[in-house]
């Protein structure tokens, strides 16, 4: 079944089809969770609370957006609150334009993955769910903006600034 009709056959209560859902789309948010958090188990607690919310939401769900969006969004807003939870976040509004990144981008290709992970884990999360979502779930601009209501300006911001704080550690630590 296609997903428009998995999605309209979930909204009248068809637990098959909310199922197959979930099941395909577990992957994508489990290791969107994990990269986020850096922990596999707050990751696993983080992705089975997003699912809930999106079983019991199911019908407020617009499909204009690729339903693995809406559980992006979803897990964001989770984590988020996890963070507010434990009282484990700066918030940063930062609303600076800035051009796309370019031979950035090009120097982070060489570096190994488990590399810029730990590099990442370092940074704000608003950084890290920015850098995450477009260079390991393949997001464009406006689609960040959309899932992280913020304005496309803000993503290219802060993926400037995620980027040159990677390439600024990763020079620290002579790995570059």
């Amino acid at each position: 079944m296609e997903e428009r009709n998995l999605i309209e056959e979930a909204k009248r209560d068809n637990k098959y089809a909310m199922n197959k859902l979930l099941m395909d789309n577990y992957k994508i948010v489990l290791g969107y969770t994990i990269k986020m958090t850096g922990d596999s188990t707050l990751a696993q607690d983080i992705t089975q609370e997003t699912m809930l919310k999106a079983v019991l939401n199911i019908k407020k769900f617009k499909p204009e957006a690729k339903f693995s969006s809406w559980l992006i969004k979803i897990a964001t807003n989770q984590y988020r609150d996890n963070l507010r939870k434990y009282k484990n976040t700066e918030v940063i509004d930062e609303y600076v334009e800035c051009n796309d990144t370019g031979p950035e981008e090009l120097a982070l290709g060489n570096i190994q993955y488990k590399e810029i992970m730990d590099v990442l884990q370092g940074l704000s999360y608003e950084k890290r769910i920015v850098f995450i979502l477009k260079h390991y779930q393949g997001y464009k601009y406006e689609e960040i903006a959309e899932v992280l209501n913020i304005p496309v300006g803000t993503v290219r911001s802060r993926l400037h600034n995620c980027i040159k704080a990677i390439i600024i550690e990763m020079e620290r630590r002579q790995i570059i």
